[in-house]
Order: structure tokens, then C-alpha cells, then sequence
């Protein structure tokens, strides 16, 4: 293949090579003997993507330097069965891992040497560390989701618990609120059968009787007992602005979380705010799946405050744009 894009601008070794960069912003310098990490982003219409700038801010705050290059499918004009290639290329410009996103996520994972075990269950990846000539993939949009929600409602009522949309996202939070001891969850869908697919798939891990799935008609008998709702459907980012579900059907006592974050106060996180709910918007979840990400690259600690504060100024100043990784 033609490595357009993908190959630095200086020779790779291991983890103290030379990158080409040596930055100093906001008083911070890099020292060019400060260990070096290259990763990249693999995905279609990335142009937008937050990840870049928030890693790369991170690691100037710990003194590292780390170049994070977005390798967007459609600029290289390659389709998402070209991932394979793609990492191939990769591993021979030396560097330390990718993070993965839309439409990549399930078809990364047959040119994987080891999966962890989540990224197994979960039959998809989004971080894949390249270490000792191995690609091994990992799935932390499921922590993300777990470490957003015991940060952001720590003590609410678990009891029953409504999510509504089963496609990637709403794969890993079914994973991520049954971790977190969620007793029921009703995984609801426009596609039934997909819906099914997730409940039987989290059933089967953590017991039977714990998720059920269905279409959206169950969607108003499941809201009248549930302690709250997770939303991980594209409705209410900035292309697909609007409520996910009847303003009715949401209720004072019940908490809400989404995990759509451009923008961080959707319609239904600021309807949801307005009745007297308690809230959670995406913006947490994609942070601390960066944070797990950052953390599996280098083996540093990130500061997961610093990253949230970032990450909210980010996305202040790109309003306009659209792309979730």
C-alpha cells in the first residue's frame, strides 16, 4: 500500500526515540531526551476529532513528548476492510498503538494478536497497543463509561435501569452498568432483534434475568419504573439535533445520562436538567476512555481532571463540528 500520511518525519526505535517535535506552549517545555510515543486515530471523517489535541495536551503536561496523528479512511481513500493493511503500515513506522473508531471497531479485530478479555466479550476494540512485535486490542469505551458514571452519579438508584440504543456505544454501556450493579437493564432499539442481541450478550455474562431487549413501542412501560436512562443513540449531536424519546416520559425521580458529547448539553440532558433530573452528559465518558487509552500507550498516569477541563474547552471551540470518536 501507499503510506500516505502514516510514516513520521524521523526514524522510530523504541520508546525514547527521537519524534519530530520539541514543543513549548503555555510555559511547558518538552525536553527532546523525554520519552517519545507515537499513536494515531484510525477511522472515516475524523477530521473533527477531539483525541489529538487531548492527548497531546496530556502529555505535555507529564513532559512527554507524543505525536498523535489522525490516519482519517476516507482522506486515504481506503475502506474499512483496509484496516488490516493499515495496521501493517503502522507497525513498521514503529508506532506505540492506535486508537479505533467508526466503522473499524469489529473489523479490526481478526488482525489482532490477543484481545483483553472486555474487548473479547465486547466483540469490539478501540485501543490496540503495539508492544513486542504483538497488536493487542482493548475496549475502553465500556470504562469510560463505568468510571464517567461513578464519578458523575455515584449514590443514584440502580434498581432498574432503561438504555436506549444498541449499536456500539450502547454494546459497552450494557457492559459498563451491569459492572457498575445495575440490577436490571431494558435495552431498547428501532432494531429489536439487535436490542436482544445486547441483553443476551450482557445476560450471558453477568446472570440470567439481568437485560432484556426490545423495540421502542416497550419504551413507555419501561420508563414508568425505571430509576433512570441511559441514551447512546446519534440523536441530539449537532447533525442530528432533537429528543430520543416523549419529554413525557421522563420524570423528576429518575437520572439521566447520554453519552453524545458535541454538544455536552444535548436537548435531553438540559429537558432532563430542567425537570428536576439528575444529570450526566457524554463529555465523561469520552475522557476517561482517553485517559484508559493515554494510560495503555505510555504506562503514565494521566491526570483525569486536567483531561475533563481540556476536554471541555475543546469543545467549546469546535461547537461546530461533529465527529465522535
Amino acid at each position: 500500500m501507499t503510506a500516505v500520511g502514516i510514516a513520521p518525519s524521523a526514524p522510530q526505535g523504541a520508546a525514547d526515540r527521537q519524534l519530530s517535535f520539541d514543543r513549548k506552549r503555555g510555559g511547558r517545555h518538552v525536553a527532546l531526551s523525554s520519552p517519545g510515543f507515537l499513536v494515531g486515530l484510525v477511522g472515516s471523517g475524523i477530521g473533527p476529532s477531539l483525541s489529538p489535541p487531548l492527548h497531546e495536551r496530556e502529555a505535555e503536561e507529564l513532559g512527554v513528548r507524543y505525536l498523535y496523528r489522525r490516519l482519517d479512511l476516507d482522506r486515504l481513500q481506503m475502506p474499512p476492510t483496509a484496516v488490516g493493511e493499515l495496521l501493517a503500515a503502522v507497525r513498521l513506522a514503529g508506532y506505540d498503538g492506535l486508537n479505533i473508531t467508526h466503522p473499524c471497531k469489529q473489523v479490526v479485530l481478526e488482525h489482532l494478536d490477543e484481545l483483553s478479555p472486555a474487548a473479547a466479550e465486547l466483540g469490539a476494540v478501540n485501543t490496540v497497543v503495539l508492544r513486542g512485535g504483538r497488536a493487542i486490542g482493548h475496549n475502553t469505551d465500556w470504562s469510560g463509561f463505568a468510571h464517567a458514571f461513578d464519578r458523575g452519579l455515584p449514590d443514584v438508584a440502580r434498581d432498574r435501569v432503561v438504555l436506549l440504543g444498541a449499536g456500539g456505544a450502547g454494546s459497552a454501556v450494557a457492559h459498563a452498568l451491569l459492572t457498575c450493579g445495575v440490577g436490571h437493564l431494558t435495552v431498547l432499539d428501532v432494531n429489536a432483534q439487535r436490542a436482544g442481541a445486547v441483553a443476551a450478550a450482557v445476560s450471558s455474562r453477568f446472570g440470567a434475568g439481568r437485560a432484556s431487549g426490545g423495540d421502542l413501542t416497550g419504551l413507555p412501560q419501561a420508563m414508568a419504573s425505571a430509576d433512570g436512562l441511559v441514551h447512546a443513540t446519534p440523536t441530539g449531536m449537532a447533525a442530528h439535533p432533537g429528543l430520543p424519546l416523549p419529554a413525557e416520559l421522563l420524570q423528576p425521580r429518575m437520572w439521566v445520562a447520554d453519552v453524545v458529547y458535541r454538544p455536552l448539553q444535548t436537548q435531553l440532558v438540559r429537558t432532563a436538567a430542567a425537570l428536576g433530573c439528575r444529570v450526566l452528559d457524554g463529555g465523561g465518558m469520552a475522557v476517561f476512555q482517553a485517559v484508559d487509552s493515554f494510560r495503555l500507550f505510555t504506562g503514565l498516569e494521566p491526570d483525569a481532571g486536567r483531561m475533563l477541563a481540556h476536554f471541555a474547552e475543546l469543545v467549546e471551540r469546535s461547537a461546530g463540528d461533529v465527529s465522535v470518536d
